[in-house]
């Protein structure tokens, strides 16, 4: 099984519990395949090989035993460097915890173990998630896998980049304005950011965050899922799930289905090569069955209440660094902060007032369709040195994140959303749709999405610089 690593999680998954491979045989695999291509991308960036073979070790000697591991048994994973696992180093992508060592698991680390998952390390991110260009002081840039002088996006570029270049089948990440959805575009993988609650969290009682899976297919994605999601008694924020459809999942036609087409959502500088891309995108719908028609949200007060709610998240879990270690933080990360503690209670109180009715207008509009469909970003993967994009098509992007209005406009809806590749640009860099779903519909969604993956060629995804 020489192509292992290039097969769906599913696959490698059924290979382990089967006794096809062993967990330490397809660990090593992985291994030997990071050996291969990490130095160039510089996707995992804490690695703990040792750990992850005892551990699989582990694994197999249960699975001798006839004991069920889980849904993602035997499976390596990277972990998003802000999320904390027990007795290894967690950073945030920042030299304030450049040596900090994770105390306990987080709920999703403990989830994904208790499925069955071999944690291998540690997938790099931007300074605590602060934009969707992946770099940090402790660890450098993260490239792309189809063009290493390019971004892999953010905050989860790590994660994408290294699930591109066949590291890891599945790894986990984490979305406020698009950093599930932007790098999977950018890398050509599958991103899903849940609706909230979907994926339990403990530690907010804010909407706008999620934790959610990467992976390179559809259906790797609903397995991922499957051991994330479900209510948990403790948690701030949760809601359930049909885990049993994510678990034996099958594709659902769109026949029949009305699909809102937002090219560029209401008006949004596209980068043109991209918004062609997208465009021919729509045909594949039709030939599906689906009625599609042109149709977009109303994202009145959208920015107002997204930077106003983001300003308000920064200060409230990062402030206490800005007056204590100023100057160990980026600019960007300063500007965040600050705007959060200039804001006054009224302004927080109509932020939220705007963010309710956009909820209410988005479930209204969706009674109408049973998905809406646009791009994920506004443009193509930029040069790595570029911390973030300031022109679109001649318009200028007055923060860091404003070219990111393609993904944070659906942030804001709180409606569940994916990005699927499906095709590259003509200077060969991938292009990912996004398709949103009705509100915690998301197991529907992603069958509807399975569908349409059906009719693409996954494989074209596969960089060059991943074959051995």
């Amino acid at each position: 099984m020489d192509d292992i690593v290039f097969q769906t999680a599913r696959a490698q998954r059924t290979a382990v519990v089967t006794k096809q491979i062993s967990a330490v045989e397809l660990l090593q695999e992985h291994l030997a395949q990071i050996a291969h291509t990490n130095p160039k991308i510089n996707a995992i960036v804490t690695f703990d090989p040792e750990g992850a073979l005892r551990i699989a070790g582990h694994i197999d000697a249960l699975i001798a035993h006839a004991v069920d591991m889980g849904v993602l048994a035997g499976l390596p994973i990277v972990h998003k460097d802000l999320t904390e696992v027990a007795g290894m180093r967690f950073t945030r992508g920042s030299p304030i915890f450049k040596d900090t060592i994770g105390v306990t698991d987080s709920l999703i680390v403990a989830r994904l173990k208790n499925a069955g998952a071999v944690t291998l390390g540690k997938s790099n991110t931007p300074e605590f998630g602060a934009g969707s260009q992946t770099f940090n002081p402790v660890f450098g840039a993260t490239n792309n896998p189809h063009d290493v002088t390019k971004t892999a996006g953010g905050s989860s570029g790590g994660a994408a980049a290294a699930l591109s270049c066949r590291m890891v089948p599945i790894a986990d990440g984490s979305d406020m304005g698009g950093s599930l959805r932007n790098p999977a575009a950018f890398c050509g993988v599958v991103g899903f950011r849940p609706s909230p609650g979907i994926v339990p969290v403990n530690d907010s009682w804010s909407p706008l965050a999620v934790d959610g899976p990467m992976a390179r297919t559809v259906g790797d994605v609903a397995l991922m899922l499957a051991a994330l999601a479900g209510v948990e008694p403790h948690a701030t924020l949760t809601a359930p799930a049909d885990l049993s459809a994510l678990r034996e999942f099958d594709p659902i036609s769109l026949k029949d289905k009305r699909i809102a087409w937002a090219q560029n959502w209401g008006g949004l500088s596209i980068e043109t090569d991209l918004a062609t891309v997208i465009a021919a995108q729509r045909q594949r719908f039709v030939d599906l069955g689906a009625e599609v028609v042109d149709a977009c949200p109303d994202f009145a007060g959208v920015d107002e209440a997204f930077q106003t709610l983001r300003a308000l998240g920064f200060e409230t879990s990062l402030g206490e660094l800005l007056d204590t270690h100023p100057d160990q933080l980026k600019d960007t990360v300063q500007w965040n902060i600050r705007a959060g503690r200039a804001l006054s209670g009224a302004d927080i109180a109509r932020a939220q007032r705007l963010q309710s009715a956009l909820f209410v207008r988005m479930k209204q509009f969706m009674r109408d369709f049973d998905m809406v469909v646009g791009p994920v970003t506004q443009v193509l993967p930029f040069d790595v040195t570029q911390p973030y994009i300031t022109h679109i098509n001649g318009v200028e992007q007055k923060t860091y994140v404003d070219w990111m209005r393609s993904c944070y406009y659906i942030t804001m809806t709180l409606h569940p959303a994916l990005s699927l590749p499906c095709g590259f640009a003509t200077n060969g860099l991938p292009v990912g749709l996004q398709l949103v779903g009705r509100y915690r519909d998301d197991v529907q969604l992603l069958r509807m999405a399975a569908a349409i993956e059906s009719t693409i060629d996954m494989n074209q995804f596969i960089p060059a610089i991943a074959r051995r």
